[in-house]
């Protein structure tokens, strides 16, 4: 049986907003935190248009803090599915700051989440696979295999990592 295809524009979802006082941080630019929940929230959608069930964060690969935003500045969030296993997908998020008042664009932050949707019976499910189409999304699904690698590796490190850690509270 062939797996269910779906062009990655089926999964592409968009978010802007404006920066306001209460969203920055000391160095008066958006909160990084701020920014990664919005990364977090609009990810899980567009996760969720790939396999139309509930969808959840299996990592956050990276976020890459390119450039800060400002309250002069939009924030504009792009995200879409840029590349399928057999039960978990990749979600890449593309951040854009627009001045406006000059209307200058820029890439400010890019972020690479894994997701894996979740079915009825609250087990991982086999998900569609990706058709890229623009030269981006080509690139993206290209190069996947490799940060696939990079995160499987980051992974057994991480387990490795987590045996070493203690549980009991410092004043226990």
């Amino acid at each position: 049986m062939e797996k269910e295809k779906k062009f990655v524009r089926e999964t592409r979802c968009f978010k802007i907003s404006r920066v306001f006082p209460t969203d920055v941080n000391s160095h008066n630019t958006l909160f990084g935190g701020n920014l990664m929940s919005q990364i977090d929230d609009i990810a899980s959608t567009t996760a969720s248009k790939l396999c139309r069930v509930t969808a959840v964060t299996a990592s956050t690969d990276s976020v890459d803090f390119l450039l800060p935003i400002r309250t002069t500045d939009s924030v504009s969030l792009e995200s879409f599915v840029s590349w399928t296993g057999n039960r978990s997908m990749e979600v890449f998020v593309k951040v854009i700051r627009e001045d406006l008042r000059t209307g200058e664009r820029r890439i400010a932050a890019t972020s690479f989440l894994t997701f894996v949707g979740i079915g009825d019976d609250d087990k991982p499910i086999f998900v569609p696979q990706v058709v890229p189409e623009t030269e981006e999304e080509k690139k993206l699904f290209e190069t996947a295999p490799q940060r696939k690698e990079l995160r499987k590796i980051r992974r057994e490190e991480s387990k490795k990592f987590a045996d070493y850690l203690v549980t009991k509270y410092p004043w226990e």
